[in-house]
This record gives structure tokens, sequence and C-alpha cells, in this order.
């Protein structure tokens, strides 16, 4: 942090302070309960905040912002005695912030004491929910799903899933939609992993994840995949063998039959 900056020197104009006051205050300009900022994505918002010193030394308050991009001309400023100093303020609203309220504060810290206004921020601009779900991945060892969620919208989302996978006999998974701990913001990606702790051990299966919010339209992603554990193999081999030994026990048996005949013929 810098050396503390006079008023003055940033602000040229203090005017004095209303008599009476027993401490330092710090309150948004023109005496509003809290400060309002409105915009679009992409802006600079500006405000003012109105620090007041009645004593009879100079104060220096230290100036922050919180759960927004707040800026100051100095983050420290030293306020003449008995002086009220409007100290300017900025809000970047940066691209990707949804539109709709967002809340944060601005913080002043003097004489081991804060004090801390309350920042209203109102975005412009349409709500739009957009949600997708891409990159569908099967591990067929552990039988995980993978998969990424992308906030399309203009809007946070709080995305629901359900997932559903057929065999060659039917479904083999069914779980109905269901809420996710987690929320995206606009424009944001989440690559997370669905458990199938009990995957076919022989099948060739179509997974499919459908994916949805609030608002937003349903959105499906599937993926193909084959399961062939080394037993389920070994078990299929040997079904395989003995349909294969049991089909040339009959054909053998058949023909030792023909010839039992045939012998008979002609003996008569």
């Amino acid at each position: 942090m810098g050396p503390a900056v006079p008023a003055t020197a940033l602000f040229g104009v203090v005017v004095a302070a209303p008599p009476g006051a027993q401490a330092w205050t710090a309150a948004p300009a023109a005496g509003r309960p809290y400060a309002y900022l409105e915009g679009p994505a992409g802006s600079v918002l500006q405000d003012t905040l109105s620090l007041t010193n009645p004593g009879a030394r100079p104060l220096t308050v230290r100036l922050s912002g919180q759960g927004a991009p707040v800026t100051f001309a100095a983050r420290s400023v030293t306020v003449p005695a008995r002086t009220r100093a409007d100290v300017p303020f900025a809000v970047t609203v940066t691209a990707d912030t949804p539109p709709g309220e967002h809340r944060g504060t601005v913080r002043a810290a003097a004489a081991d004491r804060e004090v801390r206004v309350d920042l209203r921020l109102r975005v412009s601009g349409p709500r739009i929910a957009a949600l997708t779900v891409e990159d569908v991945r099967v591990d067929t060892t552990t039988g995980d799903l993978r998969y990424t969620l992308v906030n399309r919208g203009t809007t946070v989302l709080a995305p629901r899933l359900a997932v559903r996978a057929d065999g060659v006999l039917g479904t083999v998974l069914d779980r109905p939609v269901r809420p996710l701990a987690l929320t995206l913001r606009p424009g944001e990606r989440a690559t997370r992993t669905e458990p199938w702790p009990d995957p076919p051990a022989l099948d060739s299966v179509t997974v499919r994840l459908t994916a949805t919010a609030p608002g937003a339209a349903p959105a499906t992603a599937r993926a193909e995949a084959s399961f062939a554990s080394g037993p389920a193999l070994t078990g299929a081999a040997g079904l395989l063998l003995a349909a294969a030994g049991g089909g040339t026990y009959a054909v053998r048996r058949r023909g030792r039959a023909r010839t039992q005949r045939a012998s008979a013929g002609a003996n008569t």
C-alpha cells in the first residue's frame, strides 16, 4: 500500500463536517442509504463515497471493495480535521456478468474501526438461460461417465442431470433427473464424473446424459461403449465351445444312425 494521499490533493474540494459529530463516518454521497449503480455488462460505473472526519486531527482512511471489482483513485486517503471528503470510486462490470441484481461492499477502515457501505449493482441486458452437455466419454474399465456442462446463456444456472444407458437386451442404467451440487456462471464450463460402479460385463451400450436448468431447454448428449471383461469373455467362449461341441456330437450321432440304417437294409 502506498503512502496516504491528502483528500485535497485528490479531489480538490472538501467541506466542513457537520457540528456535533462524534465519530468519523463513511456513506454514499448525497445521504443515500446505499450505493446504487446500473449499467450493462462490460461497462465501468462510477459513484462517490463521502468520508466525514469530525475530529481535531487529520484522519487516514483505507478503502477497499468486497464482492465487486471496486477501484479507487487511491487506496488510502487523509481527510483533514472537521472536514468531509467526497471520494469517487468505480465498479467494473465484466463482460460475463449476468443481468440482474448483484451485491457488494465498499469498506472504509481507520482508527481501529471499519465502516461497510452496501453496494447494489443492477446489470441490464436480456436474461437468457442456455445449457449444453458436451464431451461425454465412458471409461469401460471403471464404468465412470465423464462429461462437460457449459453455460451458454447470460444467467447463473443450477444444472440437473438424468442418465440412461441402453444395451443389446434393454436398459442397463436409468437414473432420474436430480440436482447437481454446482452452479455455472455465464460462459463457465465444468467437467464432472458420474460414477457407474456396476456396468455390464459384456454388452454394447448407448449412454445418454440429459442436462436441464430452470428456464433452459433440455440438452442431451450420447456416447457409445462396449464392455468386455476377462471373465465374461471366458464364459462366453466356454458357451460357444460347448455349443460347438454339442453340434459336433449331434452330427456324428446322426451320421452313425444313417450308417446303421444302411447296413440293416443291405442285410435284408
